[in-house]
């Protein structure tokens, strides 16, 4: 595997370990539809304390799929990336690939 593969590869593992809790989806969800927002407003929207949410974002970051920016008032805005999320999707893509010749080959053999 090639390096870009491996690293494409390492970008897809935190994006789902990312994934995997519905806080965090939940936290992307209110980004995506309400744009950038500090962990106060985040807080207020869903029914996590501040910290939590700055726990989860946290992480969020180390994955790649929220970064901060400065606001007004040294407030912290945290604004959605979908790079990382277009590696996991072409990652999922590159999996069913490899699954499509198989499966074909099963269910022609199951069919006979």
């Amino acid at each position: 595997m090639s390096d870009a593969g491996s690293d494409d590869e390492a970008v897809a593992e935190q994006v789902f370990t990312a994934l995997a809790d519905p806080t965090r989806r939940a936290l992307l969800a209110e980004l995506a539809a309400g744009g950038p927002a500090t962990a106060t407003d985040l807080a207020a929207r869903l029914p996590i304390t501040r910290q939590a949410v700055a726990k989860h974002i946290a992480l969020l970051a180390d994955a790649g799929l929220v970064t901060a920016e400065p606001g007004e008032r040294r407030r912290v805005r945290y604004r959605l990336r979908s790079a990382p999320m277009r590696v996991a999707q072409r990652y999922l893509a590159a999996l069913a690939r490899d699954w499509d010749g198989p499966l074909a080959a099963l269910r022609d053999h199951l069919d006979t």
